[in-house]
């Protein structure tokens, strides 16, 4: 992920004719760039098909503007398990959830939790709920995804087989496209598809 964090003077380009300019980007490691160009960076994100712009940095509460009513969090995880079954696939899924508490401590013994994936887990994001109900805002986001659902089976601890079904291979960017979604009341009229791996109307 990278932050574009300055764009200075717009000049045109002398090879393609268009306007360009240099940019200050901040990179998720840490790192930065201050020569980066404008026309660079669109031209690798045309590449790239999951690349994606987040115009927003704050998805902002759901349902409300008062920390008053809170009633939940949507959280986004990504799994670290080493079950052969996870390990290889684990970058491309995320656990879409809803809890009344809070998300550390519910993930706090992951690597004993089938659900879990029997392994540690990383917080991606998190959304906070206002005014509204956490299991149908559940049930809501996992319809929206329902496409992209992992099918997978592995062995607790005692070696009973699990189906965990909150797991989908979907970028952590579609949660916030989601979110949005719910926000501004389009939701039930989207629905994600897992081949063209964008949104798609309903309608």
């Amino acid at each position: 992920m990278a932050l574009i964090a300055q764009k200075g003077d717009e000049f045109e380009s002398p090879s393609e004719g268009d306007k360009d300019a240099k940019m200050l980007v901040i990179y998720d490691n840490g790192t930065e760039s201050r020569d980066l160009l404008m026309r660079s960076l669109q031209r690798a994100l045309n590449k790239d098909k999951t690349g994606r712009v987040i115009s927003k940095l704050d998805a902002g509460p759901l349902f409300g503007d008062t920390t008053e009513n809170e009633t939940g969090t949507v959280y986004v995880l990504r799994s670290l398990s080493e079950v052969p079954e996870v390990a290889d696939i684990r970058d491309a899924i995320i656990k879409i959830g809803v809890t009344g508490g809070e998300v550390k401590k519910r993930i706090a013994n992951a690597e004993n939790e089938p659900t879990y994936l029997l392994g540690r887990v990383e917080i991606l994001d998190e959304y906070k709920l206002y005014n509204i109900n956490r299991v149908k805002m559940e049930r809501l986001l996992q319809l929206m995804f329902s496409e992209a659902r992992l099918e997978i089976t592995i062995k607790d601890r005692f070696g009973k087989p699990v189906k965990p079904t909150e797991w989908f291979a979907v970028p952590p960017f579609a949660v916030a496209q989601a979110v949005e979604a719910i926000q501004n009341g389009t939701a039930s009229n989207l629905k994600w598809n897992a081949q063209a791996a964008k949104f798609v109307s309903l309608k």
